[in-house]
């Protein structure tokens, strides 16, 4: 981390002041997030405007640190915008990709958003309303997108499709979206989705082919029907890995001593394990077998580390190091992790495995490029 002692006049120092004030941030991180703002402008005046054969652009809507961009980008993507609302995830996305994420997507205009070819997005999941819906559906009026998602942040994705209309998108969210609110959520999201006239597809998929870590999330692929029409397939058809990876593989061999659990910790984890034993429960510390693969990395492992502990020949076990999460999740080891371990751990803890997000990547730019080739 650099310091930069800046010279202001009082009048820029006292709209500074007032403005941070305003949004609720410190004068340096408002400056911070001004200039990373300010090169990510320049940055977009110089890209070209036309993408070379074979490329398409795509952007990155609840971007995180960027695994979806990874992703996208080594199957021939180019972003071409993104936004992410976490000032720490803004600062690692702009440590890898020079970029700065645009801030509450609530607040952008979708119109402003540069046309696409994909949207990818990680979407929180959040409870809808149902009773307004249920309402109307009682009195004989239809209900859209913006009456059932409104108030919810599947609501901008909707609204931004509405206004862009890519040919394309990949939206990722947690397993238990399936079944949240009895099912009646993901009910509505494909509804909203098949009335914006897209193709829908969806699958839950784990990640453990790719990486030492079982970790299964929904990815929901659709298609433009305008351009493309309906009633073909899409198939979650995964590469196969002839040799996963273990635990062992992705284990630095140099671990500092901070790592390595208290005392105290270590027998409040097992303490707290065997009282959930006695009772029939199966909470408790995870120790990850070498050969075989872990639990889910959680954001919550910068408290205990406990899902994903490493045993130590006569020591007490470890947490992961946060390489070795951003290893965890598929992240090349270029990576560059910018910030607090703690927010470290969140980050990884929230993102994508980058290879198993590649491979959808890959089936949806080659279902784009048949789907084309029988327009022609």
């Amino acid at each position: 981390m650099k310091q930069v002692h800046l010279r202001i006049e009082d009048e820029l120092y006292h709209e500074l002041s007032a403005y941070a004030e305003l949004t609720g941030q410190t004068i340096q991180d408002f400056a911070r997030e001004a200039v990373a703002s300010y090169v990510s402008d320049l940055k977009k005046k110089s890209r070209p405007r036309t993408l070379p054969e074979g490329q398409f652009s795509f952007i990155d809507l609840f971007a995180g640190i960027g695994g979806m961009r990874i992703a996208f980008e080594r199957c021939g993507g180019h972003c071409v915008y993104s936004n992410e609302w976490n000032k720490y995830s803004q600062q690692t996305y702009f440590a890898n990709f020079g970029e700065q994420p645009e801030g509450d997507i609530t607040k952008v205009n979708a119109a402003d958003i540069p046309d696409c070819d994909v949207l990818v997005a990680g979407f929180p999941c959040q409870p809808f309303s149902i009773a307004g819906v249920s309402k109307k559906n009682s009195l004989g009026r239809a209900t859209g997108f913006e009456d059932k998602t409104q108030g919810t942040l599947f609501f901008d994705v909707c609204r931004i499709l509405k206004e862009k209309r890519p040919k394309a998108f990949l939206l990722e969210n947690v397993k238990n979206l399936c079944s949240h609110d009895r099912g009646r959520t993901f009910q509505v999201i494909r509804e909203s989705l098949d009335e914006l006239d897209y193709e829908v597809f969806y699958e839950v998929l784990d990640g453990q082919r790719f990486v030492p870590q079982h970790r299964e999330r929904i990815l929901i692929v659709g298609f433009d029907r305008k351009r493309y029409g309906g009633g073909f397939r899409f198939d979650f058809d995964l590469r196969e890995v002839k040799h996963p990876p273990v635990m062992k593989d992705i284990l630095e061999t140099k671990v500092e001593e901070k790592y390595t659990l208290s005392d105290k910790l270590w027998l409040y984890l097992q303490e707290y394990a065997a009282r959930h034993r006695a009772a029939g429960n199966g909470f408790g510390y995870g120790i990850a077998p070498p050969q075989g693969i872990a639990r889910t990395l959680s954001a919550r492992y910068y408290k205990d580390g406990s899902e994903i502990l490493i045993a130590q020949e006569g020591r007490n076990p470890r947490r992961l190091t946060p390489r070795e999460c951003a290893r965890l999740q598929g992240f090349p080891d270029s990576f560059k992790i910018p910030v607090s371990d703690t927010q470290a751990y969140r980050q990884f803890g929230n993102s994508v495995v980058v290879p198993l997000m590649e491979n959808v990547a890959a089936l949806m730019t080659d279902k784009m490029k048949e789907l084309e080739a029988q327009e022609r």
